[in-house]
């Protein structure tokens, strides 16, 4: 992990603690094991860090005293939200030089306009309770992924979150019409009225969004909400190969005029985990087919017969082999259970190198099968599992390991593999992250496959704005 520029990487002086336990109050802080411990390793298990105490604090005033007293004794400070990261980034250096900053007790919704489509919402905030508070005012707020029970508001305005619904209504950066945030010398920024209309300079908040924590401490966000769709339509189908499944999304798109929410491209591999490790899930069709998809339209009017005239179209054409129209509630959700925890699965079934890519849409199909194969020749013994959101070209490319000798095979190939999935990513003009951020685990390839316009530009900002180097050290660069 790099050195912060104006820490020694020790950990912090009784005194620093000590200012910082007073900043955050009698009961915003703990060095209690049983409180610490569980903040310290992240869900994959991959990185392990430490640190001297936890600091909860409950107010946006109360985040302001830490980051002052922080700078004044250059203590690092790890912003951290659900801890639902998959890269390390809300993870302290194992070193112990850096103090948590857990955010998890701001997670008040402080309002919801249901006139003006926004809602007003801490950092702590589980997205679930966002979810549940637009429902209760008729909307919804257009964003949804595996987590959604323990990830934060804080966390994915942080790492820039997509998710399921990204195809119709954009990542975080678009659904965050303003944000209150600490920046690194303890002032607040206000931008939390959301304006649609505000040229007054630079948009400070969207270097916030997507900063993982090493510009400021976000606390809380206005999230844009939609008014909630009277009706939806969910189908899965199968089809012959990724080609087919973009040109089944082109005709779902002209067919509902632009009402195809979620589409979702999925491997037999994947499906086949599920069914394997997972209980309380069937099959959603007869035989075994190799590419699936799962497709959600949303709107006003009654969609489902226009997604089976669709899917009929699309039979028709060769794009689709079979299909099924989910005709309840509780069948929509079957579906998408399986969607969601293929992750789970996975991880059930044995070690993989998770790479989070993107590329432009119209190279997905393309690239799915060519980096696949590529990558399986290179490395015998690999078995690629690529699967995602087709319509915005983020495409989870993990590549499992054999199951015979998985550990060793996984030491001996991991770094090769990665390097040669983000080598093909960056000549196919993608980003070798999509929607989890940078952290600690893509810095050194973002560091070698980067625009190195971009790169200085960024080490430009976080000097200006973070001249310490206390804010989340070891990030992103």
């Amino acid at each position: 992990m790099a050195t912060n520029p104006s820490c020694d990487n020790s950990p912090p002086g009784s005194a620093a603690l000590a200012a910082l336990r007073v900043a955050a109050g009698a009961d915003g802080w703990s060095d209690d094991p049983a409180q610490v411990e569980p903040r310290l390793t992240d869900w994959r298990g991959k990185f392990h860090g430490a640190t001297p105490m936890v600091l909860m604090p409950r107010s946006t005033a109360a985040v302001a005293n830490i980051v002052r007293a922080a700078a004044l004794h250059r203590v690092a400070l790890v912003p951290q939200g659900g801890n639902t990261g998959l890269v390390g980034g809300g993870i302290p250096a194992a070193d112990g030089s850096a103090v948590l900053l857990s955010l998890a007790r701001m997670n008040v919704i402080r309002g919801v306009d249901a006139a003006g489509l926004t809602l007003v919402a801490e950092a702590g905030v589980i997205l679930e309770h966002v979810h549940d508070a637009a429902r209760r005012v008729d909307c919804e707020f257009p964003l949804s992924l595996g987590a959604k029970g323990t990830a934060t508001i804080g966390g994915l305005v942080s790492t820039n979150a997509g998710g399921v619904q990204v195809l119709r209504h954009g990542t975080m950066r678009a659904l965050v019409s303003g944000l209150e945030a600490v920046l690194p010398d303890g002032s607040i920024l206000h931008q939390l009225t959301g304006l649609a209309k505000d040229n007054s300079g630079y948009d400070i908040k969207q270097l916030l969004i997507g900063g993982e924590g090493t510009l400021g401490v976000v606390t809380a966000a206005a999230l844009r909400l939609v008014p909630a769709p009277a009706h939806r339509a969910v189908a899965w189908a199968a089809l012959p190969d990724p080609h087919a499944a973009l040109a089944l999304l082109a005709r779902l798109r002209r067919l509902s005029g632009g009402q195809v929410e979620s589409f979702e491209l999925i491997p037999d591999a994947g499906l086949q985990l599920v069914l394997q490790h997972l209980a309380g899930h069937r099959a959603p069709l007869e035989g075994r087919h190799a590419w699936h998809v799962l497709v959600e339209l949303a709107g006003a009017a009654s969609l489902h017969a226009l997604l089976a005239e669709g899917l009929a179209e699309a039979a028709a054409a060769g794009e689709v082999v079979d299909a099924t129209l989910a005709t309840s509630v509780a069948q929509a959700r079957a579906l998408w259970r399986i969607r969601e925890e293929i992750p789970e699965a996975e991880r059930k079934d044995g070690p993989a190198m998770h790479h989070d890519i993107s590329v432009a849409v119209a190279a997905m199909p393309g690239f799915t099968l060519s980096a696949a194969a590529r990558v399986e020749a290179l490395f015998p013994g690999a078995r690629v599992l690529a699967f995602g959101h087709l319509g915005d070209g983020n495409l989870h490319f993990n590549v499992r390991a054999p199951a015979a000798g998985a550990a060793a095979w996984v030491a001996a190939n991991a770094a090769g593999v990665t390097a040669l999935v983000y080598d093909l990513v960056t000549a196919a003009g993608g980003s070798i992250s999509a929607e989890h951020g940078v952290g600690v685990l893509k810095r050194a390839e973002l560091a070698r496959l980067g625009d190195p316009a971009k790169l200085a530009a960024m080490r430009a900002v976080k000097a200006a704005l973070d001249p310490l180097g206390i804010m989340n050290p070891g990030k992103v660069l």
